[in-house]
């Protein structure tokens, strides 16, 4: 997804770059020459109408070094305003980036790596020339270890397509919120626009289709960018885990899901109209992960699931959805990857990126098609815990032996986020790839929200007395009591991390406390039951739920209240 500067430097040969900008690339060095003095990899990883971000990669290939400064200029008006890991200053065109007291030591072969945020109008040419400490640089023509970023998209995507752009704000979700005492507070915030049937496309019971979502983005957008947050999510076999989110398509109805469901979205994307937007798909959410965790032997296997693997339509289901979604030039589709009560144990880790890779590499897709992934969608997990970590012993116990981490290797979802991104790029994802997480229901805060760590009684004292997250088992995840809003919505806020998200509307029920007929395709899932004792995927605890909850989707006050009353940071 990001864009690299490509060149060995000599006479030019412009090829075009993402967002119209020129990448230079030239031949390789004339034979004889052993090795050049040094490489410079410089990348722009995100970019607005206004400005964009950088990240510049050195690599010295001649004698050690203990102090370094890398020089460039550029050709338009483009003006650093701030910068990390180098001391950057600019004297008109020409910039200059200095190491800083912590990184000054360059080895033979090292590399050192910095970034910084600039300004610009009309056109981003990238530089052209580079020097360390005087000596003429080749740039690195981005084949090997130094590129990274996987150069310029010729689709045009930009890297993080919510960097510089303002995000919909669901005038339907946006009313009901206003609606409800002090909902005002946040009635302004964006949120996902859920696609959980075919009827959803044009518009069920009266409600807005997609047409209508994407024209009032148009109007919503004025000059600048905008993105439009949808979740792409009625798979057959739906949620073959829990009962609550059942979808209206049975296991073997594929072919329905292609051309009744995402081939009608892929056409009302693909229209000329909205190709001015950033369209942000979340793709089939609680799917692959249930084919990791809820198959075969496992005690928190279901027969659902195992049919869903044994026909392999989930897999081929998110991969024709990539595949069509991601041919259009301005959606970016993002794999939902769980969270890390689900698959951050090490036998779910691995297994899970290594399913996801299969998944968008089937049906057509490739990984270019996939723009990054979102954790916690529609979940709990916190965002981070900061009373503990799990490096951390109490009288000699590992936190990893609590009853609530149990043996988990993440205890919040920023570093699982952050870890599991890493592991999606070891199977071959791009390294360009970014995270969503979604902290729409994650901020926990309140009376209840810990000031600091629990005491050292025990390892669990310590845990359960110091976590944020004050579910009963991390596994419960229907309308949790106690919750509260989380982050507010924001791009590039962690390293890694494209965006925090409200991509559940908060006040959007997860499912029905007991039994309701609809016509929707929704279960009754006693997760969603206050008096339920619970199963093996949440070790038999209570389900933690709250009581007179309506179906999946329809609105819950009760628990819209209860979201603002515990929003951490506070409203």
């Amino acid at each position: 997804m990001s864009r690299t500067k490509s060149a060995l430097l000599g006479a030019l040969v412009l090829l075009a770059g993402a967002s119209g900008t020129a990448v230079a690339a030239v031949p390789a060095a004339p034979a004889g020459i052993a090795a050049t003095p040094c490489t410079v990899d410089y990348k722009v990883q995100n970019q607005w109408d206004t400005g964009f971000t950088a990240a510049v990669t050195v690599t010295n290939n001649s004698a050690a070094k203990t102090s370094w400064a890398v020089k460039w200029a550029y050709a338009g008006n483009q003006k650093v305003t701030s910068g990390w890991n180098a001391k950057i200053s600019q004297s008109g065109t020409a910039v200059t980036a200095a190491n800083e007291t912590y990184n000054g030591t360059l080895a033979p072969g090292g590399s050192v790596s910095f970034g910084f945020n600039a300004s610009y109008s009309g056109t981003n040419a990238l530089p052209t020339s580079f020097t360390l400490d005087g000596v003429t640089c080749n740039v690195d023509d981005g084949s090997g270890g130094g590129g990274g970023g996987g150069g310029s998209d010729p689709s045009g995507r930009v890297d993080n397509p919510y960097a510089g752009a303002k995000v919909y704000v669901n005038p339907e979700w946006s009313a009901k919120a206003a609606a409800e005492t002090g909902g005002s507070r946040i009635s302004n915030q964006p949120t996902g626009v859920w696609l959980d049937r075919i009827a959803a496309i044009n518009g069920a019971s009266g409600s807005m289709g997609l047409r209508a979502h994407l024209d009032a983005a148009l109007a919503q957008k004025g000059s600048g960018e905008e993105v439009v947050q949808l979740v792409v999510y009625d798979l057959p076999g739906r949620d073959c885990a829990a009962l609550a989110s059942n979808g209206e398509l049975g296991p073997t109805e594929i072919d329905k899901y292609k051309t009744q469901f995402i081939d009608p979205i892929a056409a009302i994307l693909a229209d000329s109209k909205y190709a001015s937007l950033r369209i942000v798909t979340t793709i089939e959410i609680d799917s692959l992960p249930n084919l990791v965790t809820n198959t075969g032997s496992r005690a928190t296997a279901t027969p659902q699931c195992d049919t869903m693997l044994a026909n392999g339509n989930y897999v081929k289901g998110v991969g024709y959805a990539l595949a069509k979604l991601g041919a259009i030039p301005n959606v970016y589709n993002y794999l939902d990857a769980g969270h890390h009560g689900w698959i951050g144990w090490d036998d779910n880790f691995a297994p899970s990126a290594t399913l996801f890779k299969q998944a968008a590499t089937s049906e057509g897709a490739t990984v270019d098609d996939v723009a990054g992934f979102i954790t916690n969608t529609a979940n709990y997990s916190a965002l981070k815990e900061n009373n503990f970590t799990i490096n951390d012993t109490v009288n000699g116990t590992s936190v990893r032996q609590s009853k609530w981490v149990d043996w988990n290797r993440y205890v919040d979802e920023l570093s699982f986020a952050q870890a599991f991104r890493n592991q999606l790029v070891s199977v071959g994802f791009n390294s360009g790839i970014g995270m969503l997480i979604d902290t729409s229901r994650n901020g926990w805060g309140g009376t209840a929200r810990p000031t600091g760590p629990g005491a050292t009684t025990s390892v669990d004292t310590y845990v359960d007395g110091g976590r944020y997250d004050r579910r009963i088992h991390v596994g419960n995840w229907c309308n949790q009591a106690g919750a509260g809003l989380g982050e507010r919505p924001q791009a590039s806020p962690a390293t890694g991390i494209d965006a925090y998200v409200w991509m559940k509307p908060p006040g959007e029920s997860d499912g029905s406390s007991s039994a309701i007929a609809n016509d929707e395709g929704k279960g009754f899932d006693r997760m969603c039951d206050p008096t339920y004792t619970g199963n093996p995927r949440n070790n038999n605890s209570m389900s933690g739920a709250l009581p007179n909850a309506p179906l999946s989707g329809h609105w819950f006050s009760a628990q819209f209240q209860q979201l603002m009353t515990n929003a951490y940071p506070p409203l």
